[in-house]
């Protein structure tokens, strides 16, 4: 039976990877969307093609530490820290929500592997879910009656397509360069690429 009790080296590299990702949410709501949302001021439903870096802290912890609940702590954390940045709204209750969410959806498809299954798929999949879980409580908590019909839909897909991309492939190809530097040679993560 596979032991699921977490290593105080693991609950450090969470932590660290966590604030790292929130000074990287706190520069995207900065400087990034901001300027995605001039540029896209005609077809907003388009935005979420930049918000899958707000989904990497779950998927990225999640690959790395590869433990139950290291997704949705990662995300969690990393919310909460970027809310206290400059540029951060303060510990409000919808970015903690959002985090929350987000978190579940990689979560989900980590525990669906039984935290057995650490290829590109895994991480490209629980990027996927994240994003869908953004796109869908973003349209209800956020947007209710903003975007219907076409536009919702256009929206949630391509909440779907940037948790794909920026946080499952940046996850996997992060974790991967990561490995080989062995910064994540006491990790899962870590052994498994040195027998790759």
């Amino acid at each position: 039976m596979k032991n699921y009790r977490w290593r105080v080296n693991e609950i450090v590299v969470l932590a660290v990877l966590a604030a790292a990702c929130s000074v990287l949410f706190a520069i995207w709501n900065t400087a990034v969307y901001p300027a995605a949302k001039g540029l896209l001021v005609a077809t907003p439903e388009y935005r979420p093609l930049i918000g899958g870096v707000w989904l990497l802290a779950g998927v990225l912890c999640g690959y790395i530490i590869r433990r139950p609940g290291a997704a949705l702590a990662g995300e969690l954390i990393a919310a909460f820290i970027s809310s206290m940045l400059p540029g951060g709204a303060g510990a409000s209750g919808e970015i903690l929500l959002s985090g929350l969410i987000q978190g579940i959806g990689a979560e989900i498809i980590f525990a669906l592997f039984l935290y057995k299954r650490w290829d590109a798929l895994t991480a490209l999949l629980a990027g996927a879910l994240s994003g869908a879980f953004m796109g869908v409580s973003e349209l209800i908590i956020y947007y209710a009656g903003v975007y219907e019909g076409s536009k919702a839909f256009v929206y949630a897909l391509c909440s779907i397509i940037s948790g794909a991309i920026l946080a499952g492939g940046v996850s996997w190809l992060l974790t991967r360069a990561l490995a080989q530097t062995g910064v994540l040679a006491s990790l899962a993560s870590g052994a498994q690429s040195r027998r790759a």
